[in-house]
């Protein structure tokens, strides 16, 4: 080949792409606030392996995954190929591969078929990434010129690096390998083409691969396929925090003495690790598909809401990277991204949870709510009434603390005050404590756990809210001032242990309160149920005949991964038939209730969370549907009665249904009301 050419393209491809465009990024990325992503070194590593080469998350969606794992593994294997064609760039020697890899080597013949095999999976992979942009056109997708360009160079690719192949194998003197079938197979019908067409043909696949590969290397930063190069670090960098923590704000008084913003307000003010999400976004839309708000009709579309974050960042480029402080304070809402989209999170992880990369969104949405709410004061006024509550009462209803415990009348129900050596404290929660229908559900817990004889107590009037709908509405101080005095009161009576009702009180309480010095063994309901039904404690006898769909709360099975408890708690009720649907477990769709949204009405849609949830329950046609959550319960009754379903389809708490098989009473016929 020529030393020379190849020397200038690789001047020129690789000179360009790391003193200039490389460069620019790295700038870019270094503009972010720090965050901690060097711990856990081991850890990191194997989710990396598992996540990022692995590809363990791409067959959730089975035939585009697959494809994927094709073109990601074909992409690096080929990585050495690039190298290889370099090297002979330097040499008229076809087989060179840096010796280790020359074909003819035992380990070059083995590289030589693995990368032959690859190269027609990756072409494979390729036809239906086509098929799903020109024929069958994902919604979800990004559909533009771009990625229809990407898609040629790749396939552009593959093609030249085998007609190289084909054009060397084809020349007079060489013979067909089984290590080389591709190459073979194409060279076939060239073996009585003469030496001028077989070195027009090979010289066509060599600068045509090599001039392919630096050009597309160039090209990735300004598109969505830079992901190629940061996806992987995003993975390794990670969040490794439970997922249901949010990060605190540090010194509030201190901030607003420093006139620093409470939250997030301006793009420069995401972290690295932020802006590291926003280059390795795909476009596949696969958080989109997911996200309840999204599915039901509103502005918020997680993709395009890191696609703007994005464009707003590159846009800016220059103004970033300049290094003289000159940077304009431009606020994100309301500038590159609509309040709407803000408010309709529901918090539930759908999109997390189907990112191949790990993009986390929850905790940008929160950031940017904080700001809003504590500097501009600027929220729905829905939410202005919960927060007066959880100021005045303790509850986002604002009802007399003394009425905690109204409730239980009629059951013993300790409290900690009286009994503090109780092994557990029962936090009962705000929706258990006032809902009219969670009452019911505090009530047959309650007897449960008397029939097991599991010690417990209650706090009473002196249990307040845990805090979680102030901090995923954006009012952090609100909810840290509730967290110090409720970890004050825990540990005054020196808890250790924790039962709750609620996944949000769950959730809270053991990810969040460790970062106020609250530190508690914190236990769901689900859990305790199906731990006492083992141990023989609580043993079902009455047939409860039913047929039950389980709703999974958000905060209890994609945040805590608790998906099997409540239902072995229900399997374990004679005659309970229990069923399955298609948007359960880890893809179970929201109720709505979740980031504030059970006190506020929702965004502008083609329809509301909770309707669309409770339609795709229904589809199970269940007599019952169950729940571990007051919240999924609340809006759950509502879209039943929506539906005009209240009278056939039951809605019931895990620990209602096992009442009435372990209770003394009969169980109530499948299809009364209990709203």
């Amino acid at each position: 080949m020529s030393p020379i050419a190849m020397t200038l393209l690789l001047l020129t491809g690789w000179g360009f792409f790391f003193l200039w465009t490389f460069r620019r990024r790295w700038k870019l990325l270094t503009i972010g606030a720090p965050a901690a992503r060097f711990d856990r070194i081991g850890e990191r590593i194997w989710l990396t392996i598992r996540f990022a080469f692995g590809q363990w998350r791409m067959p959730r969606h089975r035939l585009a995954g697959v494809a994927h794992i094709f073109v990601f593994a074909g992409a690096v294997i080929m990585l050495l190929r690039g190298f290889i064609v370099f090297g002979r760039g330097y040499t008229d020697n076809p087989h060179f591969g840096f010796w280790i890899f020359d074909i003819g080597a035992p380990l070059g013949n083995l590289y030589s078929l693995l990368k032959d095999v690859l190269v027609f999976l990756v072409l494979v992979g390729l036809a239906v990434f086509f098929y799903y942009r020109l024929i069958r056109r994902l919604p979800r997708m990004t559909l533009n010129f771009e990625g229809l360009a990407i898609l040629c160079i790749l396939t552009g690719l593959m093609l030249t690096d085998v007609l190289y192949d084909a054009g060397n194998l084809a020349w007079p003197g060489e013979e067909a390998s089984v290590w080389e079938p591709l190459g073979s197979l194409v060279a076939s019908p060239l073996r009585n083409a003469s030496t001028g067409v077989l070195n027009f043909l090979r010289h066509l696949g060599f600068w045509g691969h090599t001039c392919l590969i630096l050009g597309f290397l160039n090209y990735l930063p300004y598109t969505k396929q830079f992901h190629e190069i940061t996806g992987i670090p995003n993975v390794f960098f990670q969040d490794l925090d439970p997922a249901g923590r949010l990060e605190p704000i540090e010194d509030l008084e201190g901030k607003a003495e420093r006139e620093e913003t409470l939250g997030i307000a301006r793009i420069e003010q995401f972290s690295w690790k932020s802006i590291l999400d926003m280059y390795s976004c795909t476009e596949c839309g696969r958080c989109t598909q997911a996200c309840p708000a999204n599915r039901s009709g509103k502005l918020l579309s997680p993709k395009l809401f890191t696609v703007d974050c994005r464009d707003n960042l590159y846009g800016r480029t220059s103004e970033f990277i300049r290094g003289n402080g000159e940077v304009a304070k431009i606020d994100l809402v309301g500038e590159a991204i609509d309040p709407q989209v803000v408010w309709a999170c529901t918090t539930c992880r759908a999109c997390e949870q189907e990112c191949p990369v790990f993009i986390s969104y929850v905790d940008k949405f929160v950031d940017l709510r904080r700001y809003l709410v504590q500097e501009k004061g600027e929220f729905p006024n829905d939410l202005q009434v919960a927060f007066r509550g959880l100021e005045n009462a303790g509850n986002p209803w604002g009802l007399p603390a003394e009425d905690r415990l109204a409730w239980a009348e009629g059951i013993d129900v300790p409290l900690l005050s009286d009994r503090p050596d109780a092994e557990y404290l029962w936090w009962v929660g705000c929706a258990p404590s006032y809902d009219d229908r969670a009452k019911k559900v505090s009530r047959s817990f309650a007897q449960l756990l008397n029939l097991a004889g599991v010690s417990y107590a209650v706090l009473g009037h002196e249990e307040s809210c845990n805090g979680d709908p102030a901090r995923r509405a954006g009012n952090e101080f609100l909810f840290q001032v509730l967290a110090q005095a409720n970890v004050e009161v825990l540990n005054g009576y020196n808890v250790k242990r924790i039962i709750t009702v609620c996944p949000h009180c769950y959730n809270t309480l053991k990810h969040e309160y460790p970062d106020f010095g609250g530190h508690y063994e914190v236990t769901h309901h689900g859990d305790l149920l199906a731990q006492l039904i083992r141990e023989g404690k609580l043993q079902p006898k009455n047939r409860v005949d039913v047929r039950v769909v389980f709703h999974d709360s958000c905060y209890l099975g994609r945040y805590n991964d608790i998906y099997d408890a409540p239902r072995d708690v229900l399997a374990a009720v004679p005659g309970v038939q229990l069923v399955e649907i298609e948007d359960s477990r880890d893809r179970g769709m929201c109720c709505g209730a979740g980031g504030g949204q059970m006190f506020k009405e929702e965004e502008k849609g083609d329809q509301r969370v909770l309707m669309l949830r409770t339609e795709q329950l229904l589809e199970a046609d269940p007599q019952t549907i169950a729940s571990a959550c007051p919240f999924c319960m609340r809006m759950l009754s509502d879209g039943l009665g929506m539906k005009d379903r209240e009278d056939d389809v039951r809605q019931l708490d895990v620990a209602e249904v096992l009442w009435q098989s372990v209770g003394d009473e009969p169980a109530p016929a499948a299809t009364a009301s209990t709203s």
